[in-house]
C-alpha cells in the first residue's frame, strides 16, 4: 500500500488528525524493524541530533503520526510518537536499548551499532561523533493497523 493510501484510510477513522503525512523509513534495516514494530517488539528509536538542524527538520514531537516505510518506500503501519527526549549517546538508558527491540535488546548492542551509524551519518556532514553528541530518543505506539 502507497503511504498516501495508508494515511488517507487512518485519517478517515480518525478525522481529529489534522497533520500532514510525513513518511520514513528505518535506518539500515528498514524491512526488519518495521516487523519489528508490527509485533510489539519495537517502541523506540533514536536518531542524531545534529542532522536535524543540518537538514532543516524539526525534533519530533510527542503527539504526532508518521507512516513507517518498509525499504521499497510502502507503508507498514503508522505510528504516533508518546515521548521525546534529547540525551548525550552516553546516557542511553539501557531501558531505552530495550525498548528499541533490536537483537538481544541489550544496551552494548544498542551502543555498537549507533556509535558506528552515528559516527558514519555525522562525518557526511562534517561533524565528529563523540561519547557527548546530543540523541533523540523516541517512543511510540502503533496505531494503524491495530
Amino acid at each position: 500500500m502507497t503511504p498516501k493510501q495508508m494515511w488517507a484510510d487512518f485519517c478517515q477513522l480518525h478525522p481529529e488528525i489534522k497533520q500532514e503525512m510525513d513518511a520514513w523509513a528505518f535506518g539500515v534495516l528498514p524491512d526488519e524493524l518495521a516487523q519489528l514494530v508490527l509485533e510489539g517488539t519495537k517502541t523506540a528509536t533514536a536518531s542524531a541530533y545534529d542532522l536535524y538542524s543540518i537538514e532543516q527538520e524539526p525534533i519530533p514531537e510527542a503527539g504526532s503520526y508518521d507512516v513507517v516505510l518498509d525499504g521499497q518506500g510502502q507503508a507498514v503501519c503508522i505510528i504516533e510518537t508518546t515521548k521525546i527526549s534529547v540525551v548525550p549517546f552516553n546516557q542511553v538508558s539501557a531501558d531505552h536499548a530495550y525498548k528499541e527491540g533490536e537483537r538481544d535488546r541489550s544496551l552494548a548492542y544498542w551502543r555498537q551499532v549507533h556509535e558506528d551509524l552515528f559516527t558514519q551519518w555525522l562525518a557526511e556532514a562534517g561533524i565528529t561523533f563523540t561519547e557527548d553528541s546530543k540523541v533523540v530518543l523516541e517512543e511510540f505506539r502503533l496505531v494503524y493497523p491495530c
